[in-house]
């Protein structure tokens, strides 16, 4: 890995954030973006993914989830930043900044199955009593696992400590997908799960669905922009025990810039033709109207 800038030391050993010695097992890295520049530090190791994650919690709110970005690393070699090298990982103090393409990317919201992944969070028994329109939800789940099915559709689910909170209701018919996976953290973006989505060559969209709005599918959605991955949520197969919690979700995910739609449009969407020689099965499945699960109390 090449040399750290010798300015860098001092920055991160003068008094102040930063004089102290980093933790056993870590390395100090300056993360620069824009005009600010932060001392912090990342496990010894750590490559594309976690630089990332730590710019995202650095500076998300000055994040525009639009763009595409490029990271880069200081090479006193060359007395400059570098693009960061194919399989970089940190071993000793370094200085890296996240670029911004200047081209800034318009969401479309395109679908095709062939680059699209269904998301299932948490639809579990233990939430049952307590998620507005639980029922409905489980319902429109259900159809979209169906579309999926028809459409050769991968599917990813998981589950939010089923020791504690039990296993996916059974209405959910999980045949045929692609991984279930239990969990604690509220994302569903896990190492596993990243794993999967990059075994699936051409994936650019993911729709997601499940419980709750407000928690565990915001922080799905947010990881996988970060990540460049087009989200889709259906809003009528996702809610929260409150309402309020989950109309406020929505709309921010919406200003986000994530796409915000219903089970209908996402089905219709993929198919794209009444062509389609899996039309006639999709039609089946939205030949009833999907339940409103109380989402035109706003209207």
């Amino acid at each position: 890995m090449a040399a750290a800038e010798p300015a860098v030391p001092a920055l991160l050993s003068s008094g102040g954030v930063g004089a102290a010695a980093p933790p056993s097992g870590t390395v100090p890295v300056l993360f620069c973006f824009s005009v600010f520049a932060r001392p912090s530090s990342v496990p010894h190791g750590a490559g594309y993914e976690l630089l990332i994650q730590k710019f995202l919690s650095l500076y998300g709110d000055q994040i525009d989830m639009h763009r595409k970005f490029v990271v880069q690393l200081f090479a006193e070699e060359w007395g400059q930043y570098v693009d960061l090298p194919k399989g970089f990982a940190v071993s000793e103090r370094c200085k890296v900044r996240l670029v911004p393409l200047q081209i800034q990317l318009t969401t479309l919201g395109n679908l095709t199955p062939s680059s699209t992944v269904f998301f299932c969070c948490d639809m579990q028994e233990r939430f049952r009593p307590a998620i507005k329109y639980f029922g409905d939800i489980i319902s429109v789940g259900q159809r979209l696992l169906q579309g999926a099915r028809i459409l050769g559709i991968p599917v990813i689910v998981t589950e939010q400590y089923p020791k504690g909170l039990g296993s996916t209701v059974q209405e959910i018919d999980l045949t045929g997908v692609k991984l279930v996976l239990p969990k604690t953290k509220f994302s569903m973006v896990l190492p596993e799960i990243e794993t999967a989505l990059a075994d699936i060559p051409g994936v650019r969209s993911v729709v997601l669905f499940g419980v709750e709005t407000h928690v565990c599918i915001q922080q799905t959605a947010l990881e996988l922009v970060g990540r460049g991955i087009e989200v889709h949520i259906v809003a009528d197969a996702t809610s929260s025990r409150s309402m309020m919690d989950r109309m406020f979700a929505l709309e921010r995910l919406a200003r986000t810039g994530i796409i915000v739609t219903t089970s209908e449009a996402i089905l219709l969407q993929l198919v794209a033709d009444k062509d389609h020689p899996k039309f006639k099965e999709v039609q089946n499945l939205i030949k009833a109207s999907a339940p409103e699960s109380g989402l035109l109390s706003k209207v």
